[in-house]
């Protein structure tokens, strides 16, 4: 089922459904860089995704072949006054917040350019995945305007390569190829899409990998809870989050379809309940 934007919905972030799958696009040509209008319709989309119980997991992707988002529009930040920049920022990074908190696994789609605060946008997401052999870079580039990166990657490279890892990319502002970005694990995976098919359609199909009825969704979203918020607590607490949405588990109807299937010897068929 495909289901395309509605009259109401903004078009700097288009969206629709294919076979569980909701597929976000950031629509600023030419380089998809952000504003408070587009992080607008992006938390839309993300509320959208998160309360359609046809969509197990969101993939992120960029409008056109250059750029999956370039970051923030420079123009905009330069004409602004000081109070918007601030809340602006808090803006993105309460989006960004709800990208990372749906209980619903998000594959960013990186088919482009990902620098500064595209980055950043992509590090909210569970997974990243970019094509095999692509040219553009990676990076958060910052510190050459004399700013850092403000949109939550500060936070969130450290905890994904380590500190000191973080830190030399960020005050060199070095933006890396995709198969440094992948060596590094910044990159989850590289696709090589099948001949006569686009970047999309594999990232699409990698992400219905993780949709019912071969893979129980309920538990993906359940293991990315535990993980992502299970993180900044101490263990004992993380722990008891875990039982708890364990607990969840196992009074869903593809826990009980999980474990018949594996006692009668044959392939779970999921539902995502």
């Amino acid at each position: 089922m495909i289901t395309q934007n509605s009259a109401a919905q903004p078009e700097l972030c288009r969206y629709h459904v294919e076979g569980g799958v909701a597929i976000l696009t950031l629509h600023n040509p030419p380089a998809n860089t952000y504003s408070y209008e587009m992080m607008q319709a992006l938390d839309a989309a993300i509320l959208r995704a998160r309360m359609d119980e046809e969509v197990h997991v969101i993939v992120l992707t960029g409008a056109g072949e250059k750029f999956f988002c370039a970051g923030a529009d420079i123009a905009m930040l330069d004409r602004v006054t000081p109070a918007f920049k601030y809340s602006f920022c808090l803006h993105a990074n309460e989006t960004l917040l709800r990208l990372e908190q749906t209980p619903k696994l998000v594959v960013a789609a990186i088919n482009g350019h990902c620098v500064g605060g595209g980055l950043e946008v992509a590090l909210a997401a569970d997974l990243r995945v970019a094509p095999a052999g692509a040219t553009f870079k990676l990076g958060l580039p910052e510190v050459g305007l004399g700013v850092l990166p403000g949109t939550g990657g500060t936070q969130r490279l450290p905890r994904l390569l380590g500190s000191a890892r973080a830190l030399a990319l960020m005050v060199k502002g070095q933006n890396l190829g995709v198969e440094a970005a992948h060596g590094l694990g910044l990159l989850t995976d590289l696709l090589t899409p099948p001949a006569g098919t686009s970047f999309l359609a594999a990232a699409v199909e990698y992400a219905r990998g993780f949709c019912p009825p071969e893979r129980a969704a309920m538990a993906v979203g359940r293991i990315k809870r535990a993980v992502q918020t299970g993180a900044e607590l101490p263990l004992s607490a993380g722990l008891a989050l875990e039982r708890e949405l364990q607990q969840q588990l196992f009074q869903s109807a593809d826990a009980k379809e999980g474990i018949s299937a594996y006692v009668q010897k044959r392939p779970a068929r999921f539902q995502g309940k």
